[in-house]
């Protein structure tokens, strides 16, 4: 394993920029991840951000300063779900960082789900992670899912509207939807308000946020629900990405 004091001071400012500190433990899982993330691309295209400022930045600070507020209340017992998690973010991030959380992780490639699998083995996290091989649309009509979870997540997965279709049904009555998205505009924002009327949803905050490092803008938008979600969404497998809600 790498040495750890070498992360942990190169760091020192993301973890400032999160006004959050890994515990030791926890830095040396993050360590751990991006050992194992190196070993099982070699077998299979999990990503490509895996070194350096790729991994610390664009994966490990990506995923989580959208949570900012959960990490101040990090025990906190809460049910979270990664849709169309790829190589484990923001899932395995969130998981790490929120020992408190239970987090379910699902996808549809099952090479990339058995990665995920094996890997949350080796870093212990079996009794608070879930892994799912599906597609989304599945997972959100399944009754051990649907109107489970206090937080449902998904990073760079399709258009708001579509990933509105996948998170919301899947959310508590008090639960959030949260979106991570890269560019974010009026256009973006009246589609998704189709979509929302439709879901019985409301967009309840948008934040904007310039990575560290020159590495581009991000936004979150946090979805709740208003009523509860009509018995129809998610809509069969592959229609919401042929035909978004409020096209």
């Amino acid at each position: 394993m790498p040495n750890q004091s070498c992360f942990t001071n190169s760091n020192a400012e993301l973890w400032q920029a999160l006004d959050w500190q890994p515990s030791n433990e926890q830095l040396e899982q993050m360590i751990t991840l991006q050992v194992l993330l190196r070993q099982w691309n070699t077998r299979v295209n999990l990503t490509r951000l895996v070194e350096g400022d790729d991994y610390w930045i664009t994966q490990v600070f990506d995923s989580l300063w959208p949570i900012k507020r959960e990490l101040e209340n990090p025990q906190q017992l809460r049910y979270c779900i990664d849709v169309g998690t790829g190589g484990g973010f923001p899932g395995l991030a969130v998981a790490i960082a929120l020992p408190g959380a239970n987090v379910t992780l699902v996808d549809s490639v099952s090479r990339k789900t058995a990665a995920v699998t094996a890997i949350t083995e080796t870093l212990g996290l079996t009794s608070r992670v879930k892994v799912r091989t599906e597609r989304a649309e599945l997972t959100g009509q399944d009754p051990s899912c649907r109107g489970l979870f206090d937080l449902a997540m998904a990073r760079a997965v399709s258009t708001a509207p579509v990933i509105a279709e996948y998170l919301v049904p899947l959310l508590k009555p008090d639960g959030e939807a949260l979106l991570f998205r890269g560019q974010w505009n009026s256009e973006d924002k009246q589609d998704l308000a189709k979509a929302l009327r439709l879901l019985k949803a409301d967009l309840i905050k948008v934040e904007r946020r310039e990575l560290p490092g020159n590495r581009g803008v991000r936004h979150q938008l946090r979805l709740r629900p208003s009523l509860p979600c009509p018995a129809t969404y998610p809509r069969r497998v592959g229609i919401p990405t042929k035909n978004p809600l409020g096209a």
